[in-house]
């Protein structure tokens, strides 16, 4: 067959010099716009170079990996109409559960999935002299698996595979360097000018209104079809209702366009029509996909990314700003065919805080499928992978730690498990449902359930169009809660309509798809630990997944069989296990110490022990939208962990011990138990009372405050006698020992601190103190009176000092017959007397009682002469005996 090239497409002006350097250098590099035609051009560029040379004794072929079913089925059609063939012959296809391709074809677009699931298979490529890997710039994970593999073959088995790598917007030089200076070849301009507007300021208007006031104008710019760029299925639904009067005034058709559409869905919107359309879509249409027509692009500048939060292993719907080199994608769909016009719904200046490029997945996404892919292909070392961007540690170790719970690595090599759910073209989570639901006889509703989960959700009542409340009636209504799994009743309900029922939430169509794709896991399913098969297997010849299409295998009956389901949805949740806070409750606590809460929809209502399998993850508790409840006996015992732990009760305000058995971090079960291991219950008891020390501590009654007072002015005035310095260590030393056999902090409070802190001097040190700084001083009435040092203040250094000045509190008359102030300490500190009238009530502060007898006490005198005339004033205290009682008789 001749080949038709377009002339006009700017990529053709490059191609001669690609194919010399192709020629001489192991791996390229193509960088040229939207619309230069590289992703058709290219390869058959290269299949006409190999059949103008001598045959080999290996097959020549190509491969070009696109990110998308839809984009490599088209770039196959696309191809195949250029060369003039008819698709699946020289040139063909194959995505999952589709494949148009033979021993014969030279040229085979597929998807990076599909590729990745070849290596394990024919881990060579030895039928494969090239491979391109299209729109590298998305920097799907894939992608950088897949390069580091090929690099890997180049520098061992395969120094003959070129490595062909092409994008419109990525930045090559970090790729050059990473493969060994690669060349870049640059193809500039558009092959047609695309003029962009934007708006005149940020708008907080839904996008939906946005668009439908922006499409009128669009309408009137331009006179081809017109491809608006959302967000998300729920943006297109709502953005069709709210421009369907603009679209029917104007004589268009509304088309929607997403990965999860058909194939013959999407095929119609790829279609050839008179009528002018505006087509929906969201970033499937923004890469390696030509829509005939297009002249006019609506950018609402945002898009759905995932992003996997290793530190909880939960990934997140997140809607951000797209990118500014995937805006020029997207602006670059108008100037294919001729000059186009795109109109982006934010200001110019917003572009400041946009990033250039998109952020590679290896950095968002969940590494486990790529570690058991490395892992499967004898890969142990992740750190010495030729990554060509190494991903983060935390995400290396959630997606082992996964794995290892899934059964699927140990010591960081693949089981037999592992190669089990490696050969399934699903994630390792839903390849272990499957698994384990096979092992339990139940694969059929096992490949239901997964095929569920991996395709478009078809429960019409879980789409975003709908409001919540009409989610909770209807689906509360219709799963009618009869397996305490949302997964189950979900299987159960895809089952009637499949027998020929109805379910007014299921489109046939909808059902027909996840029968097709639940088929496919089922051939897919080794039989045995020795099945090689995969789906890039030549041998095993998996084309078509309506292929064997027999009646499902008998079940066991429909309690036994929900159980085993649940069972298995269990195994493949193991890191997502939750408990109810309270019965009847919609809170839990899943494994990690994740606070969750089911959705209204759940017909989890009363099981204690759930596993949460589609979980979002929230400030405060995570959603979980579908649960599945389990029974504490299916979890292995041999991984459960038994322990008495000792806590706190802030209730009872003591210590209490309970038997707890754990799942992971999870609490599956807990009993009271005796307090038997008194350092436990010690040390828990003490790690409260140092919470709440400024109100156990009693550091303000008075033998306390006096000893550490008396510690403090031994130590300034007698630095050189080795008086301990108290700290707060210390006294937290005494607390640890006053917890020692209680049970509660009131038993702490109480018990005898001064009897502890005393023991902190030794016994000359405690006669010494008494002798220096006594505790009492005899007044000259006979009576002893206490000294008073003062409270303490806790130093920066975490030191105790004295804080005033020693004082005695005595009555005046008790004083008579001293001439002069008490001393302590070796008569270098003189006291505070703080002198008391009859009554005990202070009459004065003086630490100069000389001066007071003299000069104060006159004035005094009278005073108290007239309120206690009966109690004994001399005129001379000084040479008057001093009275206990203070009374005349007394004095006599």
């Amino acid at each position: 067959m001749l080949m038709q090239f377009p002339e006009h497409l700017p990529v053709t002006e490059v191609i001669p010099q690609l194919l010399d350097a192709l020629a001489k250098h192991p791996s390229v590099i193509l960088r040229a716009p939207p619309g230069a035609g590289k992703t058709t051009l290219v390869p058959l560029a290269i299949l006409k170079q190999f059949s103008g040379r001598e045959k080999s004794s290996r097959n020549s072929k190509i491969i070009i990996t696109q990110p998308r079913r839809l984009a490599a089925r088209a770039t196959a059609a696309r191809m195949a109409a250029l060369h003039q063939s008819e698709l699946g012959t020289t040139i063909g296809y194959q995505v999952r559960m589709d494949r148009r391709w033979n021993q014969s074809t030279q040229v085979v677009a597929m998807t990076t999935g599909i590729l990745l699931r070849r290596l394990l298979s024919d881990p060579f490529l030895e039928d494969f002299e090239i491979v391109i890997l299209d729109e590298f710039h998305e920097r799907a994970l894939e992608l950088d698996l897949i390069l580091g593999m090929l690099k890997r073959l180049q520098q061992t088995v395969r120094p003959d595979l070129k490595i062909l790598i092409m994008s419109a917007t990525m930045e090559c030089g970090p790729i050059a360097e990473f493969l060994d200076k690669a060349p870049v070849i640059e193809s500039s301009g558009r092959s047609f000018e695309v003029s962009v507007r934007y708006a005149k300021s940020p708008s907080l208007e839904r996008i939906e209104a946005g668009v439908a006031g922006i499409l009128p104008t669009a309408l009137s710019a331009t006179d081809g079809h017109l491809l608006v760029f959302l967000p998300g299925v729920g943006e297109i639904i709502r953005t069709h209702r709210a421009i369907e009067p603009i679209s029917n005034s104007a004589n268009t058709q509304i088309l929607q366009l997403y990965g999860d559409m058909s194939a013959s869905e999407q095929d119609q919107v790829l279609a050839s029509s008179s009528k002018r359309k505006i087509i929906l879509a969201t970033n499937v249409a923004e890469t390696s996909l030509t829509i005939d027509g297009v002249t006019g692009v609506i950018d609402s500048g945002l898009v759905r990314v995932m992003r996997f939060s290793a530190d909880v292993g939960i990934s997140r719907l997140m809607l951000e700003s797209n990118s500014l080199a995937s805006a020029d994608q997207r602006a670059g769909r108008a100037g294919r065919q001729s000059p186009g016009i795109c109109f982006r719904l934010w200001p110019e200046s917003m572009n400041r805080t946009r990033s250039s490029f998109d952020t590679p997945e290896i950095h968002r996404g969940d590494l486990s499928g790529a570690i058991l892919q490395l892992a499967g292909m004898g890969e142990n070392d992740w750190d010495e992978f030729p990554w060509l961007t190494p991903p983060k540690k935390m995400s290396v170790e959630t997606a082992r730690a996964l794995l290892e719970g899934l059964g699927a690595l140990e010591n960081n090599r693949i089981t037999d498990e592992g190669r089990r759910l490696l050969r399934l073209p699903i994630s390792p989570r839903l390849a272990k449902l499957l698994v384990a639901a096979d092992r339990l006889g139940v694969a059929d509703r096992g490949a239901l359930a997964a095929a569920l989960l991996s395709e478009r959700d078809i429960f019409r009542s879980n789409r975003p169009a709908e409001s919540t409340s009409h989610r909770s009636t209807t689906t509360r209504t219709l799963a009618h809660s009869r397996s305490d799994s949302d997964m189950v009743d979900r299987v159960g309900r895809v089952e009637i309509v499949l027998a020929g029922g109805t379910d007014s939430e299921l489109t046939r169509g909808g059902v027909q798809t996840i029968d097709r794709a639940s088929r496919y896991l089922l051939q897919s399913l080794p039989q045995s630990s020795d099945d090689s098969g995969t789906e890039g297997s030549d041998e095993r010849g998996i084309c078509n997944a309506s292929a064997g299409k027999s009646d499902r295998a008998a079940r066991p009956g429909a309690n036994d069989s929900d159980e085993r389901l649940r069972r298995a949805i269990g195994e493949a949740w193991p890191d997502r296990v939750a408990r109810r806070r309270v019965g009847g409750s919609d809170r839990g606590l899943m494994v990690g110490g994740i606070g969750v809460r089911l959705a209204p929809t759940s017909a989890v209502r009363d099981a204690e022990l759930f596993v949460c399998v589609d979980v979002e993850h929230r400030e405060g508790d995570s959603i979980v939208r579908l649960a599945s409840a389990i029974d504490a006996d299916w979890l292995p015992s041999n991984l459960l962990q038994e322990r008495i732990e000792y806590f706190f009760n802030p209730t009872t305000q003591g210590v209490q011990a309970r038997k707890r058995t754990f799942w992971g971090d999870l609490i599956i079960e807990e009993h009271p138990a005796p307090l038997a291991d008194e350092e436990q219950a010690t040390q828990v008891l003490f790690e409260e009372v140092k919470t709440r020390w400024e109100n156990l501590f009693p550091k303000d009654e008075p033998t306390i405050a006096n000893f550490l007072s008396r510690i403090g002015l031994l130590r300034n005035f007698f630095p050189d006698q080795g008086w301990p310095e108290i700290t707060l260590d210390d006294l937290h030393q005494i607390g640890l020992q006053l917890c020692r056999g209680k049970k509660n902090l009131e038993q702490v409070k109480n018990g005898p601190w001064s009897d502890f802190l005393v023991g902190i001097l030794s016994y000359e040190q405690q006669i010494r103190m008494n002798e220096l700084a006594p505790i009492e001083w005899c007044a000259p009435s006979g009576n002893r009176i206490k000294i008073d040092y003062g409270s303490m203040s806790e130093s920066m250094n975490g030191s105790l000092s004295g804080s005033s000045q020693p004082k005695i509190a005595v009555r005046m008359q008790e004083l008579f017959g001293l001439a002069d102030t008490p001393r302590i300490l070796g008569g270098r500190v003189v006291c505070l007397l703080e002198l008391l009238g009859p009554n005990y009530r202070p009459q004065q502060l003086t630490s100069d009682l000389a001066s007071f007898w003299q000069n104060t006490y006159p004035a005094v005198r009278k005073e108290l002469l007239r309120r206690y005339p009966k109690h004994h004033w001399p005129d001379d205290p000084r040479s008057t005996p001093a009275t206990r009682s203070g009374l005349k008789r007394d004095a006599k």
